[in-house]
């Protein structure tokens, strides 16, 4: 059947009876084709009929399909076309992992982050009535993303329509970690009145034979707010919001869901398809464990076990133990999480510390405003998220914790580039957009000694601390270089002259081969592990003017407003005879691919910073011989 799928459409070719048989002939691809190139395999697993029945009442391109957080669209990929495509998925210049408007026609959201689909849905709704078009549009949201206060702000909204607007609820109990909070017990409470929903088709059905008007009658009682179902479903959140309730409908019976679909493009409003379905459902290892299928490595298929396997601890899980052993030392120490215990390195500290643990749910903007009311409250409050996420939080961290002057810890995951997810995931802005705020402290680590003592030295100071650490094996080396960590110092690894190297927390890595390379050359250049984006370390500067020409920055973070900047402005301002290279992310967003590949590319590698560098001392040379 799946060689049947050439391009867009081609569902509508295949006989409802061979439906089962696609959607098994998916699944086996999926687990195949995701175990040699790695992705996200348990919620793609979960929602392959929904995505079937979906394409079956719906023509693209016209119609649009709208992902929320996009990891689950694979399936929504295969049938638009591109399942030739999947031998690259993830790699460089390959198939993205969530819906991209530049790979295809029948992607209508560029996705990668949790809650917005309503609100993107709600806006294509409106400019299609505005212009006089006519198309459905269908918003998929998973009841984790159900956890963020955007998704609110959209049904809100959406519930003043009086046009089609459907909005699937795909209900699997998980956001990437169980749910919590007050909308996953709701969504149970619905899951379990199985008399109601029993009651409600077999009522429908009996009505809908009566002749002529058996189903006006249907459509007639739906429109009212029924008794009953106020008896067996406690609240009706979404009928009494203004928003037509189906559901909740068995997520793997396609002809029921396709059943639902239809009747829900009748509806003159926005209505919600509640489908309920299971992660990682045809695969055992990830039904069983679908957080950890949730994004994984190449694997093998028999035992489900990673094939590539940890040579050191990652950064993540240095951090989770440093957090806990100066939890075990400060009382008042809490941790805070956006639905990401594992992704974060907190599910060992929710084991260790369950009363001092706080999973807010995928709501990031509520999990700083949390911590700023805890640090008033007098405990000490670490937030452990990815950059990427950070950003979505930036005006809580300015106006509630930095403009009391709070005492919040930040560790901040997955700074610089992350690789594979590409654009929506990497952490190239967090130094700029946290550097412009007043009172904030920004710190990065060389390597994993120094997390542990930066997260010790976080605890004890005053006022919002930032600690950015990337993704992936944390480093070993230099670790003959122990400084102690003092605010604002930057530690100074090698002493040269003319030329000094400045390199900020991952990066250090990097210019250690650098320096290397320059003494090959000739050059004894200066090496400094920064430490500090904020406060900027201006005795060091002021005392590097007095016998270098050229100070190189070198950072995995956006050009502007990053630290090359901060030194170029003081430079020029305290000392403009000194020349500033900044070396950094230029101005655009970076498409996924291999860190040392997309290094190479923007001009971070080893070997690209080096030939500058060689390039601008040439230069004075000839200068100073002319």
């Amino acid at each position: 059947m799946l060689d049947k799928i050439k391009k867009p459409n081609d569902i509508h070719k295949i006989p409802l009876a061979e439906f089962p048989q696609l959607a098994e002939e998916i699944r086996s691809f999926l687990i195949e084709s995701v175990s040699r190139t790695g992705g996200h395999l348990a919620s793609n697993l979960g929602v392959v009929e929904l995505t079937l029945a979906l394409h079956n009442v719906l023509d693209f391109p016209d119609d649009k399909l709208i992902w929320d957080v996009g990891h689950q669209a694979y399936t929504h990929k295969i049938l638009t076309g591109r399942k030739g495509e999947f031998e690259t998925l993830r790699k460089e210049g390959g198939l993205s992992g969530f819906p991209k408007r530049g790979e295809s026609n029948c992607d209508s959201f560029d996705a990668g982050h949790s809650s917005d689909s309503i609100s993107a849905g709600l806006g294509y709704v409106h400019a299609r009535d505005l212009l006089g078009e006519n198309y459905h549009v269908v918003s998929v949201i998973g009841d984790g993303a159900l956890t963020g206060g955007m998704a609110y702000e959209a049904l809100n909204n959406a519930a003043e329509l009086k046009t089609n607007f459907i909005i699937v609820l795909n209900d699997n109990n998980m956001s990437i970690s169980p749910n919590v909070g007050g909308m996953s017990n709701y969504l149970s409470a619905i899951r379990t009145a199985e008399a109601y929903t029993g009651m409600k088709m077999s009522l429908n059905k009996a009505v809908k034979k009566i002749p002529r008007v058996g189903t006006a009658m249907v459509d007639a009682v739906r429109r009212t707010k029924s008794s009953i179902k106020q008896l067996f479903i406690p609240g009706m959140l979404f009928e009494n919001m203004g928003l037509t309730y189906l559901g909740p409908v068995d997520g793997h019976n396609m002809r029921q869901m396709m059943r639902l679909f239809n009747e829900a493009k009748r509806v003159k409003g926005p209505v919600v398809v509640h489908v309920l379905t299971e992660k990682g459902r045809g695969y055992e290892p990830a039904r069983q464990n679908p957080d950890m299928f949730h994004g994984i490595g190449p694997f093998d298929i028999k035992t489900g076990k990673p094939t590539q396997k940890k040579v050191c601890p990652g950064y993540t899980d240095v951090f989770a133990d440093a957090l806990c052993q100066v939890a075990a030392e400060e009382e008042k120490l809490v941790a805070i999480t956006a639905a990401m215990p594992d992704g974060t390195g907190l599910k060992k500290f929710s084991q260790r510390f369950p009363d001092r643990f706080f999973d807010v749910g995928i709501a990031e903007e509520h999990a700083v405003s949390f911590a700023a009311g805890l640090a008033l409250g007098g405990v000490i409050p670490v937030v452990a998220i990815y950059s990427s996420f950070l950003q979505r939080a930036v005006d809580q961290m300015l106006h509630d914790v930095c403009m009391q002057k709070l005492h919040v810890i930040f560790a901040v995951d997955r700074a610089g580039l992350v690789g594979a997810d590409g654009e929506t995931h990497q952490g190239n802005f967090d130094i700029s957009y946290l550097s412009m705020m007043p009172g904030m402290t920004v710190m990065a680590p060389k390597n994993d000694w120094e997390l542990k003592e930066m997260l010790r030295f976080a605890v004890k100071a005053d006022g919002p601390v930032a600690i950015r650490y990337p993704r992936g094996n944390a480093y070993q080396g230099l670790q003959e270089y122990q400084t102690a960590v003092e605010m604002g110092k930057s530690e100074v690894l090698h002493s040269g002259c003319k030329v000094a190297v400045l390199a900020l927390g991952s990066m250090v890595e990097i210019c250690a081969d650098v320096c290397s390379e320059l003494q090959k050359a000739g050059i004894d250049p200066t090496f400094v592990n920064v430490r500090f984006v904020k406060p900027l370390d201006t005795a060091l500067l002021d005392q590097l003017a007095r016998n270098h020409s050229l100070v190189v920055t070198v950072e995995e973070n956006v050009q502007n407003g990053g630290f090359g900047q901060q030194v170029c402005g003081y430079m020029e301002e305290y000392h403009p005879g000194i020349q500033v290279l900044p070396v950094a992310i230029p101005d655009r967003f970076v498409p996924h691919g291999g860190v040392d590949s997309l290094r190479v590319q923007l001009g971070l590698s080893a070997n690209a910073i080096a030939e500058k560098i060689k390039k601008i001392s040439s230069s004075y040379s000839e200068g100073i011989r002319e």
